[in-house]
């Protein structure tokens, strides 16, 4: 039976390269001695490529840059929840299938794991000013989230909206407040949870960083993708299910949970980069539980 692809969104490439990598690293490639973009240019350049140093993974690719590219995605059911997850990621190059290649075989790239912080989209040189989660944000903003066993009376005397995330309510918090005053007030939470309870009310501060600002951009998206601008370029963030990670990923690289990443013609005879991650294989005893 042939997959069902549903649009995801799209990103552009004016480097004329484009990356596919982990999101929880994206800031590290700068502190390992050469930029993403020179690297991923230079794996473009031989037609596209796998790349890796220490934690952070990538593959880069040459794309047009003179048109936005459509990412989609089939989907399977989830182990966990059995919602549905992705199953096969395919990106748009914008570029014709070179005649000379057997557009019936696909072109091996490498392989990349289900990074626990997400997957990331988007052009290689705009990606070379990614913010990290431990990174200051542009806009000098964040939000504070708070939950746990004393959420209730916490609410009672500070307030505080329940914000909606994958449908369903999620923590308590303000959204988009100055950093000194999202700091203020969340050390105001957990001095009031000390003085009164010792535990029982965890506190987050989340600036608005890229790697934020695409996750809370899939908060209603029902498989958390978001897209944000990032160096001037659309890029497109996905964000994975903690529980379907666990139970389908979990380990990543060390425990060989790779998934293969192939250049493959589509049925226009244009160029798609593809991940597949294969189905999850539901047994009699899985079905019984």
């Amino acid at each position: 039976m042939p997959e069902t692809f549903i649009d995801l969104g799209t990103v552009n490439a004016p480097s004329g390269v484009l990356v596919f990598g982990m999101a929880g690293r994206i800031d590290y490639w700068r502190e390992l001695g050469r930029p993403l973009s020179e690297r991923a240019k230079a794996a473009a350049a031989s037609g596209g490529g796998h790349l890796r140093e220490w934690l952070c993974e990538a593959v880069a690719v040459p794309a047009s840059d003179e048109r936005s590219l459509r990412v989609r995605a089939s989907t399977s059911q989830s182990p966990f929840d059995e919602e549905p997850a992705i199953a096969t990621l395919e990106i748009s190059l914008g570029r014709k299938w070179p005649e000379y290649v057997d557009r019936s075989v696909p072109i091996p790239l490498g392989d990349l794991p289900v990074d626990r912080c997400g997957m990331v989209i988007g052009d290689a040189t705009g990606l070379d000013v990614w913010t990290g989660m431990n990174d200051e944000p542009a806009d000098g903003l964040a939000d504070v989230f708070y939950w746990g066993r004393y959420a209730d009376d916490a609410h009672a005397e500070f307030g505080g909206e329940r914000i909606a995330q994958y449908g369903v309510d999620g923590p308590h918090g303000w959204l988009d407040l100055p950093l000194a005053e999202a700091a203020a007030r969340a050390a105001e939470l957990t001095a009031w949870c000390d003085r009164l309870h010792g535990k029982g009310l965890m506190v987050s501060i989340d600036k608005h960083t890229d790697y934020h600002r695409f996750r809370r951009a899939g908060w209603h998206h029902p498989l958390r993708v978001g897209a944000v601008e990032v160096g001037g370029c659309q890029v497109l963030g996905i964000e994975w299910d903690q529980g379907d990670h666990s139970m389908r990923h979990r380990g990543e690289r060390d425990a060989g949970q790779v998934y293969p990443v192939t250049l493959e013609a589509d049925e226009a005879g244009e160029m798609v980069m593809r991940w597949t991650i294969p189905p999850y294989e539901f047994d009699d005893e899985d079905e019984d539980a």
